[in-house]
């Protein structure tokens, strides 16, 4: 471990070895919204004097934003914590896992993508664009374009009811040889079919996939704020390599991504 990545984590560590700050941290990254120092203050049963010295301690080595409006303090999460912890613990403990423990959902089926599914595929991923947190595409590709970069044999759909529910695919990073077992990885679920396990069910098979097929590293890329598709990727066995600031614009505004990637065991 690099001198610069201990340090790092040891002033983590430190902010987090008082047990409020570790509450405030989880109330504040469980809300679904920015909490005020007065909520956070009743919460926690604290002084505001006390609980503003625990924020400002938070946001000092960020973990936390903190947004002045008026009188009031609004606190959120920053959402590349929520990654970075959880990398810095497994780094420390020498814990990275190779192997994941997703299990396909039931009543979820995968199957190969076929020619008569592209109407569908670009609908579920005009929603995904829609959300503003999957991609950095403003525009659902051609099918011309999607075909052209996506590996044939690693294209999958998940259906519900004998719906289409959403959608897979693997693109290879680099056309040279040296590469050609590593993929970054896509995954898609349609709006409708959120929180059914479509998406645990089509990496699972995707992972299973490209093991059998002799993809030897699989990556992706996720943006911060998808916290509940790191997670995912986390129980696949993927790990962060780390998070990679301000790597392009997304409606103007410069974004953050996440890299993860999963080595075949």
């Amino acid at each position: 471990m690099l001198t610069d990545e201990a340090t790092t984590y040891a002033s983590w560590f430190a902010t987090l070895s008082d047990p409020t700050r570790v509450r405030l941290l989880h109330h504040v990254a469980s809300a679904p919204a920015p909490v005020t120092v007065g909520e956070l203050t009743t919460l926690l049963g604290v002084s505001q004097s006390t609980c503003s010295h625990h924020v400002r301690k938070l946001a000092e080595v960020g973990f936390l934003h903190v947004q002045r409006e008026g009188t009031t303090t609004l606190v959120t999460v920053n959402p590349a914590c929520c990654t970075g912890l959880p990398h810095a613990a497994d780094a420390v403990m020498g814990a990275l896992s190779t192997t994941g423990t997703l299990r396909p959902a039931p009543g979820v089926t995968v199957r190969a993508m076929t020619a008569q599914d592209w109407p569908e595929v670009r609908r579920i991923y005009g929603e995904g664009i829609a959300s503003g947190n999957a991609t950095f595409e403003t525009e659902v590709p051609s099918r011309r374009t999607l075909e052209s970069k996506w590996l044939p044999d690693h294209r999958w759909i998940a259906e519900v009811n004998g719906t289409v529910a959403g959608w897979a695919s693997a693109t290879p990073i680099s056309p040279r040889e040296c590469y050609a077992g590593v993929a970054e990885t896509s995954i898609y679920v349609a709006d409708a079919s959120q929180g059914k396990g479509v998406g645990k069910t089509l990496l699972h098979h995707q992972v299973a996939a490209a093991d059998a097929d002799d993809l030897w590293t699989l990556q992706a890329v996720i943006f911060p704020e998808n916290r509940a598709s790191i997670a995912l990727h986390h129980k696949a066995g993927f790990r962060t390599v780390g998070l990679r600031e301000r790597i392009a614009q997304h409606h103007g505004e410069w974004r953050d991504t996440v890299l993860l990637e999963r080595r075949r065991p």
